[in-house]
């Protein structure tokens, strides 16, 4: 008579979920990863993000700097004469574009009495901010042989501002004007707006222009 050995209960069942635990395990291994590589992803967009507005704000404080140390040292200069009536134009003030005379530093070109033209110019990526410059000898532009292009201060910009204000007749400060009509004095302040191509708002750049008011006789405007 032959004994058949009988596997004890607890092995047989042990034995017998193996590839069910084998099965869960593999499942959970496969979550844990995805949730893992999602979160890294994640945290990939944010640093990308992040390095990309640290980019943009860091350019925006080099263009307002830019601009606000340009623009605050305009000087009484002329640049051109108005025909009709043989007035000095010593300031361009328009919706899209500033033209002004003031010493420029050895970096950036020459030294010396130069033209500043920034304009607003639109292109196929939106708008673009630049600046140009050309050299003023005895109240005249002097066109140079090979002139520069012109410097990008920033592009694929939505929208820009440019408004001017000076004292009212009542010696108040006015409101802003698009436009600055008097072209043989500056104005006190000027104020550029910008709306970048991300929808971000730029702060408000107003800036006073020294020589304005002591040339023009106009008190000190507050900033």
């Amino acid at each position: 008579m032959t004994l058949r050995r009988r596997m004890p209960a607890a092995r047989r069942g042990a034995a017998g979920f193996t590839l069910i635990e084998i099965l869960v395990a593999t499942v959970l291994l496969a979550a844990a990863m995805t949730l893992g590589f999602a979160t890294l992803r994640a945290a990939s967009a944010a640093a990308t993000r992040g390095e990309q507005q640290s980019q943009r704000n860091e350019r925006m404080r080099a263009v307002e700097g830019f601009l606000r140390r340009r623009i605050a040292s305009a000087l009484p200069i002329a640049y051109d004469v108005v025909e009709s009536t043989g007035s000095p134009v010593r300031f361009t003030g328009e919706p899209d574009r500033i033209r002004f005379v003031a010493d420029l530093p050895a970096y950036l070109g020459r030294g010396g009495p130069h033209l500043h033209d920034i304009t607003v110019v639109e292109d196929d990526g939106g708008l673009r901010l630049q600046v140009e410059f050309a050299v003023v000898l005895a109240n005249e532009v002097n066109a140079e042989r090979s002139p520069r292009p012109p410097e990008l201060l920033a592009g694929g910009l939505r929208e820009v501002k440019i408004r001017y204000r000076a004292l009212d007749a009542q010696n108040r400060i006015g409101d802003w004007e698009d436009t600055w009509e008097q072209s043989d004095r500056m104005p006190l302040q000027v104020r550029i707006d910008i709306l970048d191509g991300h929808g971000d708002r730029w702060p408000p750049l107003v800036v006073s222009l020294p020589q304005a008011a002591s040339y023009g006789g106009f008190s000190q405007v507050p900033i």
